[in-house]
């Protein structure tokens, strides 16, 4: 059953493509599906649930008796639309398929037989590369360390999974041959946008702005309702507490886009949540995807009356000639033990409690691994038990599980009795449990083949764009700070910062969260900080005072990693590239926040000396 629009049917420019948000996530609200058909008039309902760490989670998913590739959660979703959406002509694009997507697809039709429906449904396949690494890397690939520069063979490991990060025209083709629904695995986030504005708008694969627009589009509505208020820095904006609203973006033929939300929902949409979207878990300002290279640091905003604000300006250079891969393998099993410790004598009593415990285990150099972490959230004459309270965080990692299950939590709890005064712990130790590590790396694109699998088993191949390797640009491409094609990347250089700082008049010693934003996130083992300003005064001091040793100093465990700093002046905005604070990745990560998502908000509490001319009350300009 297909009753939607067939992409461009000619007599000039479409009208803008409605593209909705239902999921930013694995886990995100059920009843977001639901909300964004019913709230108002949309054209494709799109879903994000991968991340590196959902890869990871769905292989021990599928790896049980019973247990499935895909996101189970979305069939629920699909259920209570698709009756709805085939009536409309709403058509349903999701990365839900994760390592199954040929499963999910011959579910969905089977849960739409129950229901009496019969959509067309397609399905993108050719990410899933884990069966061919033995043999790509025989062939000369390296799968080399993106962070850390090492091969995969220096490791000598075996990924579990291994997935390149496809573009978004399969999704295109699929809409194009009447697919009413499209699962996908590995995509980028934002080609769940790119792909159907391409087919709604007939885009060509060389539109390189057009692509670029949809892209930060994609971007900025990919993690649902941060776009619309959710975890945004500046409390005082968000008027309507609300849960928030999940994300359209409104893109039109050339390219640009309104971001918006459904009337009546929570939250709101500014200038301020779409640059902290556009921010969000990036590094410089030229952004990478299979179909086209976004430079972030040309976009414009301008906020076009309430939760409207037009993204435009985005302009698009070549992609490379190769895919970003990730990849986890089995690194090991851990366990953690967290001791509460209350009152007087913090330090000494970590330090006693730290060399009981590995006494009795035979030393910490038994262990592959050993993090200690003393946390400290007491206060001196604390008016409550609670406040008088510190964490020692112990963790253990080791490829034997023995070490680190049971041995280790039974030596833990026999210090109830014969540790340190007022010996407890925030729970009981549990088993050993399996992390993965996370490796990113590239591949050239050749080497993946991106086809569609369309309702009726007709398989279709879709062929890599044009990347820096095919295009000549000279004379095609005009980007302020110029275009620099050196190893097949292109990348706009940062413009020079011509407006002086403030300077001169009194200062105060205030939380840098006065007069800067921030939204965090992770990379990997990297982790993200991007800062920006409301007025172009605190901009032009934000830019000049926070240099890569003030962030160092702002931060002390970024201290001896490496820092890169990126500007984007157009969003009055510096964002911050931390090599390595998240370890190994999010799934072996032993930070209490192993994404960094309060990373942000921790840079916005410290104290700075900021100039009294720039601190609230002022005025906050509109880009």
């Amino acid at each position: 059953m297909t009753t939607g629009v067939q992409g461009q049917a000619g007599g000039g420019p479409r009208r803008p493509v409605r593209i909705a948000n239902c999921s930013g996530f694995f886990g995100d609200r059920l009843d977001a599906a639901r909300l964004m058909v019913d709230g108002g008039p949309i054209d494709v309902l799109t879903g994000d649930y991968l991340a590196e760490l959902t890869m990871l989670i769905l292989h021990k998913t599928q790896g049980r008796p019973g247990g499935v590739g895909y996101v189970r959660t979305f069939l629920r979703q699909v259920e209570d639309v698709l009756g709805t959406c085939l009536e409309r002509g709403i058509r349903i694009v999701a990365n839900a398929g994760g390592l199954d997507p040929a499963g999910l697809a011959e579910k969905i039709r089977a849960v739409a037989a129950a229901l009496g429906l019969r959509p067309n449904v397609a399905y993108v396949s050719g990410d899933d590369i884990v069966g061919r690494v033995g043999a790509l890397q025989a062939a000369g690939e390296p799968f080399t360390h993106l962070d850390t520069g090492r091969s995969l063979a220096d490791v000598g490991v075996e990924p579990i999974t291994a997935n390149a990060y496809l573009g978004g025209w399969g999704i295109a083709t699929a809409l194009s041959r009447g697919a009413d629904i499209v699962i996908t695995g590995r995509i980028t986030d934002a080609s769940l946008v790119v792909g159907p504005a391409a087919w709604w708008h007939n885009w060509e694969r060389t539109d390189w702005d057009r692509l670029a627009g949809a892209v930060a589009a994609g971007h900025v509505i990919e993690c649902g309702p941060q776009a619309c208020g959710g975890n945004y820095a500046f409390l005082d904006e968000i008027t309507d507490r609300r849960y928030p609203g999940f994300p359209l973006a409104e893109i039109a033929a050339d390219g640009s886009s309104v971001i918006t939300k459904h009337r009546d929902t929570g939250g709101t949409v500014t200038t301020g949540t779409v640059t902290a979207q556009l921010l969000y878990e990036i590094a410089g300002p030229s952004y990478p995807n299979p179909d086209v290279t976004a430079h972030f640091d040309t976009i414009q905003l301008t906020g076009q009356g309430p939760d409207r604000v037009l993204l435009s300006g985005c302009r698009g250079t070549p992609p490379s000639d190769r895919l970003k891969v990730a990849m986890n393998y089995l690194g090991g099993y851990r366990n953690t033990v967290t001791m509460v410790l209350t009152g007087l004598d913090i330090e000494e009593k970590a330090a006693w409690a730290r060399r009981e415990l590995f006494d009795q285990l035979g030393g910490e150099d038994r262990f592959d691994a050993v993090d200690v972490q003393l946390l400290r959230f007491d206060q001196a004459d604390a008016a409550s038990n609670p406040l008088a309270s510190a964490h020692l965080r112990i963790t253990v990692k080791d490829r034997d599980a023995r070490k680190v299950g049971r041995s280790f939590s039974d030596t833990a709890n026999s210090l109830f009795l014969g540790g340190y005064a007022g010996f407890h712990t925030t729970g009981p130790p549990g088993s050993a449990t399996a992390y993965g590590v996370y490796w990113p790396a590239l591949v050239a694109r050749d080497a993946v083949t991106h086809t569609v699998v369309l309702d009726d088993a007709t398989t279709v191949e879709i062929p890599h764009s044009p990347s820096t390797h095919d295009v000549d640009l000279a004379g095609d491409v005009d980007l302020a700070g110029g275009v620099d094609l050196a190893g097949g990347v292109a990348f706009v250089r940062n413009a020079a910062r011509t407006a002086p700082a403030t300077s001169g008049g009194a200062t105060a010693r205030v939380p840098l969260g006065l007069v800067a934003g921030a939204r965090s996130g992770d990379k990997g083992g990297n982790a993200n900080v991007g800062l920006w300003a409301r007025s172009d005064a605190a901009y032009r001091w934000l830019a000049a005072a926070l240099t890569v040793e003030t962030f160092r100093e702002l931060i002390p465990e970024a201290r001896g990693l490496p820092v890169h700093r990126y500007d984007l002046a157009n969003l009055r905005a510096v964002n911050f590239v931390v090599v390595g604070l998240l370890g190994e990745g999010v799934a072996s990560s032993v930070r209490l926040d192993p994404q960094a998502k309060g990373l942000g908000e921790y840079v916005r509490s410290r104290l700075m000396d900021i100039p009294v001319a720039l601190l609230p009350p002022h005025p906050v300009e509109d880009p």
